[in-house]
């Protein structure tokens, strides 16, 4: 269940690949936002033309000056009315929400990889700030269709070692996130999480299944945001009627926990 509803100002919103934005937003509700991996649920506007809000993964977080920050693709009718809001106007939020990447039991001296695809990437950096704050050594390995997409590759680089990888070979390695993990020979590590498109959590899931700590964050479509709607639920491998929600039981999930 969220903590609490305000409203953020937009400090900054602006294109940083192709179709893709940061929103930086200020204000008191930020003092609640603490776990990496969780959401916030997002209004747009203040009418009546987009009713249900838009759930937006957690990218950083600044608790000293009060700021969240936010990324996301511009491709809906909600998603680009947020590209089109100013500096200084406010957005209705709902937050924090979910449950996010369980980092308690790592350890200072552990090795931690990161796996994400496109907009599966924001939640990974406030995690990969949090882990190393704990002394966690990180890895990242890091999707993207093409060169005009990639973002926050110097900053995840400033965190730790950082693997690039584009479909068409443009920027970093050619191939998929798997083939880098393959190529780089990285199996030594105590824990990994991703996020990213479904085929990818998919393939991973099915490579890492035995591992105890491997976890992914599923990405989706909500009405509430909050547990009441059911529109966001997942099946899970105990019976063809047994299920999680993603908005409460989630985003973040064990490796096996639900059906992909």
């Amino acid at each position: 269940m969220f903590k609490k509803k305000g409203l953020l100002s937009i400090v900054e919103n602006r294109e940083i690949a192709e179709h893709i934005f940061t929103m930086k937003l200020e204000g008191e509700l930020v003092n609640e936002l603490d776990q990496p991996g969780q959401f916030v649920h997002l209004r747009v506007g203040q009418g009546f033309d987009h009713l249900l809000r838009r759930p937006i993964s957690i990218c950083d977080v600044d608790h000293e000056k009060q700021q969240l920050t936010i990324i996301y693709r511009a491709e809906g009718a909600g998603t680009v009315a947020f590209s089109k809001q100013a500096v200084g106007e406010q957005v209705d939020v709902l937050g924090p929400l979910g449950q996010g990447f369980p980092i308690e039991e790592r350890k200072a001296g552990e090795h931690v990889v990161l796996v994400g695809g496109g907009v599966g990437v924001p939640p990974l950096y406030y995690l990969s700030k949090r882990l190393k704050s704990k002394g966690v050594i990180v890895s990242h390995v890091l999707g993207f269709s093409h060169a005009g997409a990639v973002f926050l590759a110097d900053e995840f680089a400033k965190l730790g070692d950082t693997y690039i990888t584009t479909i068409d070979g443009s920027f970093g390695e050619q191939g998929l996130v798997t083939d880098v993990l393959d190529r780089w020979n990285i199996t030594e590590w105590n824990a990994l999480y991703s996020c990213g498109p479904l085929p990818m959590l998919r393939a991973l899931s099915q490579r890492f299944e035995q591992h105890e700590a491997a976890y992914i964050s599923l990405e989706e479509r909500m009405g509430c945001g909050i547990g009441a709607c059911f529109a966001c639920v997942c099946h899970t491998p105990e019976s063809d009627t047994s299920y999680k929600k993603i908005c409460t039981h989630g985003p973040v999930f064990r490796v096996g926990e639900v059906i992909l």
